[in-house]
């Protein structure tokens, strides 16, 4: 089962600190998100495997928007 990691807000992409085939634990920073001119780490929903990686750095996202696939 595949699970969606969206961002909770529009910002800016300052990091992706993980990569595809990284296995994750529930809570681990995956993505360094910067709205309202502050850093807001998004973390793993549940554990899993890294997926896909839909967002680079500096990337500009909206609300919502899927940033990276658990499996």
């Amino acid at each position: 089962m595949s699970i969606d990691v969206v961002a909770p807000m529009p910002g800016k992409i300052m990091d992706v600190l993980v990569k595809v085939g990284d296995k994750v634990s529930e809570d681990d920073e995956l993505v360094i998100l910067e709205a309202m001119k502050m850093e807001n780490p998004i973390y793993a929903p549940a554990d899993g495997v890294v997926k896909e990686i839909k967002v680079a750095k500096d990337a500009k996202v909206d609300s919502e928007q899927v940033l990276l696939v658990l499996e």
